[in-house]
């Protein structure tokens, strides 16, 4: 399957303003690209890259005064299968684990596992070690928070989302991560695209995605309490702790934004 992806991303900045973007599609996902996803500004900019600690692909920029652009359009292929289910995947103990998962145990900005942890023990304490518990996370977070634009705000913590019970993407994927962490599950924030592809259609706006890893039976697993359904064409941009460490732009000034596309379209063949 070839799935088209993109997005522009329209600015106007009152002085020159330093922008960071995490934009590019992730490096696991290289071999499959078709058609390259290279940032295109207007006015064109030098655009400075580099990697960041958790690997992903970031770029420096320096917006000039006006109306600034920023845009890809690109295609990649990819397997058309939903993501994979590993129901007997096990839960590693602490000690037992990887070192290099060991960050993703911990609290972070928008996963405040010291307040949610008494929360989190109650309700799934008596759950099934591995892969059964963090589905079962997911259950509840997706029943939990009613999903709506409307109730976006980019300060909204994971025990905010927990107790206001409305959110959006990123506030499913944080609970869930939170309390991961609080059952000494590794669970990392994942951003990116997807599309209504292999689900009925959506006449919400497009937007960019978030989801979650976690850690079992030694390797990562994909799962997404917003949709709690295994999902066609999961196209990562960027891993972090949160959403802090992956924010799609991070501009350095005063701006506004005036339009914001994405799309992810299945590219049907002849």
């Amino acid at each position: 399957m070839d799935i088209r992806v993109g997005y522009e991303l329209i600015y106007d900045c009152p002085q020159p303003t330093p922008m960071l973007l995490t934009l590019n599609l992730h490096y696991t996902r290289a071999s499959d690209i078709i058609i390259p996803d290279h940032i295109i500004t207007n006015p064109a900019v030098p655009i400075n890259a580099y990697r960041d600690n958790f690997g992903n692909w970031c770029s420096r920029i320096m917006a000039p005064p006006g109306i600034f652009t920023i845009s890809t359009n690109a295609l990649l292929r990819d397997s058309g299968l939903t993501d994979p289910v590993y129901p007997n995947a096990h839960q590693h103990a602490v000690e037992n684990l990887p070192s290099d998962t060991i960050v993703y145990l911990l609290g972070s900005r928008y996963c405040e596992t010291d307040r949610l942890s008494d929360i989190a023990w109650n309700l799934f304490g008596n759950t099934p070690m591995g892969w059964p518990r963090v589905q079962a996370i997911c259950d509840f977070v997706h029943n939990h928070i009613n999903f709506g634009y409307q109730h976006a705000r980019a300060t909204k913590t994971a025990l905010e989302a927990y107790n206001e019970q409305v959110g959006v993407c990123r506030d499913y994927t944080h609970l869930a991560i939170t309390f991961c962490r609080c059952m000494n599950i590794p669970a990392r924030y994942c951003t990116g695209y997807l599309g209504d592809i292999g689900v009925p259609f959506s006449p919400n706006p497009m937007d960019f995605s978030a989801w979650f890893e976690a850690y079992l039976d030694g390797q990562w697993h994909t799962f997404d309490p917003r949709n709690n359904i295994p999902r066609i064409g999961h196209i990562l941009i960027a891993r972090g702790r949160d959403a802090t460490d992956v924010p799609l732009t991070n501009v350095f000034g005063t701006n506004t934004l005036k339009s914001f596309k994405v799309w992810t379209d299945e590219v049907k063949m002849n």
